[in-house]
């Protein structure tokens, strides 16, 4: 139509695809959603991006300013003016500062918005830091494990080969990830598609029989969760024990081999690390291990794609260890068709592209001094720490919790617990768009725009090659506030100058021409070209591969560790004398595991899975994908049988922590022992405490692995029939 236009944006959510959208508006209004519809590879959006309109108009949406008129918790508010809203707020920070101190301010937020270089969390972050300082959290809910092993092991987190390197592989395993419904690129499946039709044997290990080992798999192998470590461990005994490792490539690429071979071999320790071994563990027959062992030596390149579910275990890190040490066994490193099984990130693109970086002269990471404290809490840790304080060795007693960009009542584990602990704080301000679990317990609640009612400029995970400016496509519905604009407002309040001197338009040009400075691919496109054209795609001639120079040119390039070489043992670890952070990668039994003494009370292994439907606790609330498959408890039809359930029946779900009721899927896509709850739905406890919704972290046990993995695959649980 002559009277409607269309926009080129993206999405910001943390799936880490960053697809390509097209919106067409017209009167100020968007009428639909498309997307990548030019040459491959296509930037092709999800279900969650083409159904944005649906959350865009939603009537739940918050419209404005709203202050708790009843208990905490109930969701009952009030509209105030913003200029109320704003005064309470900075009149709560200066209280509890000058009663309590900066340390008791915690800024407790997380991943809603991601890998945007202005509108973030961070814009609360560099606020409070200015104001004096404030408590921070640490830790990831996805990849921590896998950061710990990568910086241990190869000294960087630039470990992988961008996607479409998936083509030169001959042999592909994807361990304990799903990329048909986890996106991180947008272009995987696309590549993954492309190397199946090629001919690439791909395996997928996994409790779940899941949509990319339907897709793309031509072997399922289902293990315990938790026990990955142990069978990658019985796959370097079988390469040992016949003689199928690149001895060369450990010879002149690595530390410690002789270390490892001897834990492997059973020299250490007097047990042999066999199949057989790992059977017991993991649940997968020897036989099946070794032949997995013996592909994985011969078909090169090969690729094992890890990601990070096995390694959101008790002691993930270990299972990324491992896996570096067979990626470097088998010679797959450094080379076209391999990948060394790190945290994934490829050497090319802008490193890195963050908030901080343009509110500080395009300086990434340099926030202006404050008085935070050195030491954070773990995001685990967050509900233990508001009840404990000092008394549980926390940095302080805490009074105010200030949360943007995350729903942790609903994201972090025990959310029972996170009930108890906000209700004994004196101030809560949440940003949000919607009223999630967090919100309810808002003393002011203050409403945010979504990512098509502002500019930004974003990246995909992954450094992968390219980037698109994310268009204002139509002004801010109700009274919603970018969380930059509701900071820039608040920041004269706390007697705060100079937190931004520059338009929305002004500090992304900074931002862009700044980045070009931290980018291996160049020239980037102008600031201009980039806001019209919406996107640029970086043509690369070849894949970009993690670790090409060191293996091509090891004299003067080597690996950047200690001792210049990937460390299969590593020193650091060492002098670290922390048994449960061996120095080499260890199979370690984890709590609330298979042999735990609690499985006696509640015999089933529980996971934490990622949804097509939703990102995180985003999008849980959207009719259109609420219909595309409802929330359920997956269980074996021979646990089921055990326990009179069939298909449908509504069952409850519980440990000592809590208890949730959902439907059952009596299904032979999860493996015996096992059952599976995705991750996201909205937490509604009724009036005796039980969670309606589906909401998964009722059942998980705050506490984080020894690196400071979030453990969301790691708990024991039982269901039975209401």
């Amino acid at each position: 139509m002559p009277d409607e236009k269309t926009v080129i944006t993206t999405c910001t959510h943390d799936c880490g695809g960053r697809c390509l959208l097209k919106a067409h508006v017209r009167d100020g209004v968007i009428t639909r959603i498309e997307t990548d519809d030019g040459e491959e590879p296509q930037l092709r959006a999800c279900a969650r991006g083409r159904a944005y309109r649906q959350r865009i108009y939603s009537p739940e949406r918050l419209k404005y300013p709203m202050k708790r008129t009843g208990e905490r918790g109930e969701g009952k508010f009030e509209r105030i003016s913003w200029n109320e809203a704003l005064d309470t707020v900075a009149g709560e920070l200066k209280r509890i500062k000058n009663t309590y101190g900066n340390p008791a301010i915690f800024h407790v937020s997380y991943s809603g918005n991601t890998g945007t270089m202005l509108h973030s969390q961070l814009a609360v972050v560099r606020l409070l830091t200015m104001f004096g300082g404030f408590t921070p959290t640490w830790g990831s809910a996805s990849f921590w494990g896998n950061l710990f092993a990568s910086e241990m092991t190869y000294g960087t987190l630039t470990t992988g080969n961008t996607r479409n390197d998936l083509l030169n592989a001959r042999f592909i395993i994807l361990w304990g990830w799903n990329p048909a419904e986890s996106i991180q690129i947008t272009t995987t499946s696309y590549y993954m598609a492309l190397a199946k039709e090629a001919g690439v044997k791909i395996v997928a290990v996994d409790p779940r029989f899941t949509d990319s080992a339907a897709a793309y798999a031509s072997q399922w192998i289902p293990i315990r969760p938790g026990t990955d470590t142990a069978m990658l461990i019985a796959m370097a005994y079988v390469m040992i024990n016949e003689n199928l490792q690149d001895q060369k490539f450990l010879d002149t690429y690595t530390i410690g081999f002789e270390r490892f071979k001897e834990y492997v071999t059973g020299i250490a320790d007097g047990v042999q690390k066999t199949p057989a071994w790992a059977e017991d563990s993991t649940g997968v027959p020897a036989n099946t291990i070794e032949q997995l062992a013996r592909e994985y030596a011969a078909l090169h390149p090969a690729k094992l794609l890890t990601l990070g579910a096995p390694g959101r275990t008790a002691f993930g890190e270990q299972f990324h260890r491992a896996a570096a040490t067979l990626a470097a066994m088998t010679g797959n490193i450094g080379i076209y068709g391999g990948e060394s099984a790190g945290f994934g990130l490829a050497p090319v693109g802008l490193q890195p592209l963050a908030s901080a970086a343009l509110l500080h002269g395009g300086k990434p990471g340099n926030l202006p001094e404050g008085t935070s404290p050195k030491k954070g809490v773990h995001i685990t840790k967050v509900w233990d720490a508001i009840l404990k304080g000092t008394q549980g060795g926390y940095p302080a007693d805490f009074k105010m919790v200030y949360t943007t960009n995350g729903n942790p009542v609903n994201q972090f584990m025990n959310s029972n617990k996170a009930v108890q602990a906000l209700k004994s704080l004196a101030f809560v301000v949440v940003h949000e768009q919607f009223m999630t679990a967090t919100a309810r317990y808002a003393d002011i609640l203050l409403p945010v725009n979504t990512f098509f009612e502002r500019n930004d400029i974003v990246r995909p995970w992954h450094s992968a090659p390219y980037y698109i400016y994310a268009n204002k496509v139509i002004d801010s519905l109700h009274e919603s506030k970018s969380d930059f604009d509701i900071c820039t407002e608040l920041a004269p309040r706390l007697g705060i100058e100079g937190y931004s001197d520059k338009t929305e338009d002004e500090w992304l040009r900074l931002a862009w021409e700044s980045a070009e400075h931290f980018t291996l691919t160049k020239p980037l496109a102008g600031y201009d070209e980039l806001k019209q054209k919406g996107v640029q795609k970086i043509s690369l001639k070849q894949p970009a591969v993690a670790f090409k120079e060191q293996v091509e040119n090891f004299k003067n390039h080597p690996f950047p560790t200690p001792s210049g070489k990937i460390e299969i043992y590593s020193q650091r670890l060492a002098d670290m004398n922390n048994p449960k952070l061996p120095p080499i990668p260890t199979f370690i039994e984890a709590w609330e595991g298979p042999c735990d003494a609690l499985a006696r009370k509640y015999p089933l292994q529980l996971i934490s899975t990622h949804y097509k439907r939703r990102i995180h606790s985003q999008m849980d609330n959207i009719a259109w994908l609420r219909e595309l498959e409802p929330q359920t408890v997956w269980i074996s039809s021979a646990d089921a049988q055990q326990r009179s359930i069939q298909h449908g029946d509504m069952v409850k779900i519980f440990n000592d922590r809590g208890t949730v009721v959902l439907p059952a899927k009596v299904t032979e896509r999860i493996m015996p022992g096992v059952v599976s709850i995705d991750q996201g739905a909205w937490f509604k406890p009724d009036k005796e405490g039980v969670d309606r919704g589906g909401c998964v972290n009722v059942l998980l046990k705050d506490e984080h692995s020894p690196a400071g993995a979030f453990c969301s695959n790691t708990s024991l649980v039982e269901v039975q029939k209401i």
